[in-house]
């Protein structure tokens, strides 16, 4: 009987190319040794990058330090680019340590918002089912058509919006920032973003608890889509972080924005229950640059000074250079 130990490394190099999961061998402090084909294809976003952490956001860039200096084996989930065209997909993660000094790290891509999806799929079925039913009869046949009507109409909804916001989901407002960039890109039109974050909310959730929460996400989400102007967008990135897309402004209007949208929240008094709540905002502005950002490098830029907002104090915002 032979083990994988008897494999050659060219035979590895090879078994691992034909792996759709992206994988590469990494030292303790991160830096690339080598990788496959799949790892490859989604770092051709960061051809420059020497190190794995490069190619996160600073909020997941730092988990991953965190987890390479443990050394232990570790799984979990997060956002990988595992293709050269696609936006970042929902990834399992693993670590895995070979020696003292290697660790292999695996991102395979897994389905995003599986509760929403089997509810599309569901409610296609139904869609199905009311097309055959419709033929038996031309007198339900109208009424079935609107019935159908309505649930391809929940079904879309159910695919594109935050449940809990009624915003736009990640998937979406990610996708609206791709379309948005290449525009920018194609006319050499202005385009500006900001990373809204929530300061504090974890406290909120372990002081008062997920409904006071919840309670401050969809007051939060509210004030923010009543503010903006058209044609901006706003969507929930995620935990208490949104997005707003701002077409054909700057980044000094992005600023009057954000500065606004601080002074509105820090005044507002959120009522859940019996406790009245005062939240603030940290935003991260970053304006595409021509030629130089793609989608990921812009949102990092407002992502990384989102941060530098948190870290000078917070309740206020910081525009990305």
């Amino acid at each position: 009987m032979h083990s994988l130990a008897d494999l050659s490394k060219h035979d590895l190099e090879t078994l691992f190319d034909h792996i759709q999961a992206a994988i590469a061998l990494v030292d303790r402090d991160g830096n690339l040794i080598s990788w496959n084909s799949a790892f490859d294809s989604g770092k051709r976003l960061f051809p420059n990058s020497k190190n794995l952490k490069d190619l996160f956001l600073q909020k997941d860039a730092e988990l991953i330090h965190l987890k390479l200096q443990e050394g232990s084996r570790e799984h979990w989930a997060g956002e990988f680019s595992v293709t050269e065209r696609d936006a970042a997909a929902l990834c399992d993660f693993w670590l895995i340590p070979t020696t003292k000094e290697f660790m292999i790290f695996v991102a395979e891509r897994i389905e995003s918002e599986v509760d929403a999806q089997d509810m599309v799929e569901k409610l296609r079925k139904q869609v199905k089912l009311f097309q055959v039913e419709s033929e038996t009869s031309k007198k339900i046949a109208r009424n079935k058509q609107i019935e159908m009507e309505a649930v391809l109409a929940q079904a879309e909804e159910v695919a594109h919006v935050d449940a809990l916001t009624f915003l736009p989901n990640r998937r979406t407002i990610i996708k609206d920032l791709q379309n948005e960039v290449m525009r920018a890109e194609r006319y050499h039109s202005l385009f500006s973003i900001s990373v809204v974050d929530i300061d504090n909310f974890k406290a909120i959730n372990d002081t008062y608890g997920h409904p006071a929460g919840d309670e401050v996400l969809r007051e939060v989400a509210l004030q923010l889509r009543d503010s903006i102007r058209h044609p901006d967008v706003v969507g929930r990135y995620g935990g208490e972080e949104f997005i707003i897309l701002l077409p054909n402004s700057d980044k000094t209007s992005a600023a009057e924005q954000a500065a606004r949208l601080c002074r509105q929240i820090r005044s507002r008094v959120i009522r859940s229950k019996e406790h009245d709540l005062h939240v603030t905002l940290s935003i991260g502005i970053a304006q595409f640059r021509v030629g130089e950002d793609s989608w990921h490098s812009l949102l990092k830029r407002a992502d990384n000074a989102m941060y530098d907002a948190k870290n000078n104090g917070r309740d206020r915002s910081v525009v990305a250079e």
